[in-house]
Order: C-alpha cells, then sequence, then structure tokens
C-alpha cells in the first residue's frame, strides 16, 4: 500500500471539528451505554481508497469502535459489495458516520476516476501524472489516492520542485537565466520548463533543465520533441506532455514517447463514490 501522508490525523480532526463544532445534538438523544453495529457498502463500481481516514476518525472519536474491512485498499470493487463493518458505542457510529464517508467516498472518487487513465496507457513506457488541481485541505490525501490507482505524484506543492512557467521567463529574461537562477537558488531540487513550441524546448535543453513540460503540443509536435530531445547533445531529459488531454486522446499521446501525461482532471473533476453506512 502507498505510504500515508504525515498530515493525516491532522486532516481529520480538522474535518470533526467543523462538523461537531460544540457537540453532536442528535446523537445525544441516544443513551450513552448503547452499543451497535453497522454495515458499509458501495452502490456503484469503484476503486476502493481512503479506508486510514475511515479508521482514523473513529479512533478520534471513540477507541473503543471497531472496523472490519472486508475489501482491500486499491481494490476494484462491485455495486452493492460489503465493504465493511463496525461495532462500538452507537453515538460515536453515529457522529462520525458523515465525516468518515465524506474520506471514503471522496478518496476512492479520486482513485477510480486516476485508475481509469492508468489504465488507458497501460502497455507504453508512459507514467500518468496528478497535478496541483486539489481540493482545498486534502492535497496530500488526493495524490495517495492517485498513486493507489497507480498513478504517480507531480510535485507535491511549490516547496519541493520549480516549474517555470511562461510568466517566469518573461520576469527572468530567458528560459536560460529562469534556469540558472534556479540552479542558485535550490541547487537540489529538480526544474521543469514549461514550453510552447519546439524552439522553447531548444532552449530549455541547451539550459540543462530536467524535464520539460510540453504545453498543448500536437501529436506531430510531441513526436518531433521526444527525437529533438533523444538526438540533443546535452542528453534525453524528461518530458511531460499536457493541455486539453481527455480519455481519447490520452492513448495516442503516451504513444508519442513522452515519459508523462499529466492530468488536472484525476483529482480536480471529481465526483464522489455513492456509498452507504446502515445500522444493523
Amino acid at each position: 500500500m502507498s505510504a500515508l501522508p504525515p498530515d493525516l490525523a491532522r486532516t481529520v480532526a480538522r474535518a470533526l471539528e467543523e462538523d461537531l463544532g460544540t457537540g453532536d445534538l442528535t446523537a445525544a438523544l441516544v443513551p450513552q451505554d448503547r452499543f451497535a453495529r453497522a454495515t458499509v457498502i458501495t452502490r456503484e463500481p469503484a476503486v476502493l481508497c481512503g479506508r486510514p481516514w475511515f479508521d482514523e476518525v473513529f479512533r478520534q472519536l471513540e477507541p473503543r469502535v471497531r472496523v472490519e474491512w472486508q475489501a482491500d485498499e486499491g481494490a476494484a470493487v462491485e455495486a452493492g459489495q460489503l465493504l465493511g463493518r463496525l461495532e462500538g458505542p452507537a453515538r460515536a457510529l453515529l457522529t462520525g458516520e458523515r465525516a468518515a464517508l465524506n474520506f471514503l467516498q471522496t478518496l476512492s472518487g479520486t482513485a477510480t476516476t486516476a485508475r481509469r487513465w492508468v489504465e488507458a496507457v497501460r502497455g507504453t513506457r508512459c507514467r500518468v501524472l496528478d497535478t496541483r488541481k486539489t481540493l482545498p485541505g486534502l492535497r496530500t490525501a488526493q495524490k495517495y489516492a492517485v498513486r493507489c490507482a497507480g498513478g504517480s505524484n507531480h510535485r507535491m506543492g511549490l516547496y519541493d520542485g520549480i516549474l517555470i512557467k511562461e510568466n517566469h521567463i518573461v520576469a527572468a529574461g530567458s528560459i536560460g537565466a529562469a534556469v540558472a537562477a534556479a540552479r542558485r537558488q535550490a541547487a537540489a531540487v529538480a526544474v521543469e520548463v514549461e514550453v510552447e513550441t519546439l524552439d522553447e524546448l531548444r532552449q530549455t535543453l541547451d539550459a540543462r533543465a530536467d524535464m520539460a513540460l510540453l504545453d498543448e503540443f500536437s501529436l506531430a509536435d510531441l513526436r518531433a520533441a521526444v527525437a529533438l530531445n533523444l538526438a540533443h547533445g546535452s542528453g534525453p531529459i524528461k518530458l511531460e506532455a499536457s493541455g486539453n488531454v481527455t480519455l481519447e486522446t490520452l492513448r495516442p499521446i503516451a504513444e508519442t514517447g513522452v515519459d508523462f501525461v499529466s492530468i488536472g482532471a484525476l483529482t480536480k473533476h471529481l465526483r464522489a463514490i455513492d456509498l452507504s453506512m446502515r445500522f444493523e
């Protein structure tokens, strides 16, 4: 299983804080000593993701709640399938239900979407990347879900990678000047340049960047970019295709020989999976 984000517990704590406020008024109607059992099912096919967040909700609320999963993290599940059973104090089950399901349905939705894109490039050397177009506060969780689905993460944020875009180039004066400034500022960090033409790619290669983002290149230009990259004297760098990629165009793009295709839709165009938690 993919490594869990270090902020998982904090993310869950924030979700519980916004939901509980000063306390769950409705759950207080149930006797404090009452125990209950519940099941979680999916109403549609999905890739299950988010079990650790679901578990953490109840760990923070009431350690006596037991969760027994019937499906693995990252597994494909079918409509109507039993995902897990819960047992514990009824108040805690009621209070944690919405927050726990919110995490599970959101991250399963992310993983389900990502799995479709990953499957579309299977058999090629190309890997599917996510972007920073994530739900606020759920960056690490959604990027975990992409990894669960077989995808790969681009930079986590502005702090762990340098992506030089058009405005950076204009401000620095040239691609070469921007890359040189990046090397001086953060020598150990990978430097990527977004390019819109083959000439800009040539400048990026001359500047010895680590990676080039090929923005909205045609298939013919992508193939030309791959050839230029291989023929350049400084040695090939990693090439990432991006911009208006669809499931229909993804495979042909991957077959041009680029290393990566980055897709904002993995985390941005999200539809949560329809899940249900019912008391027995």
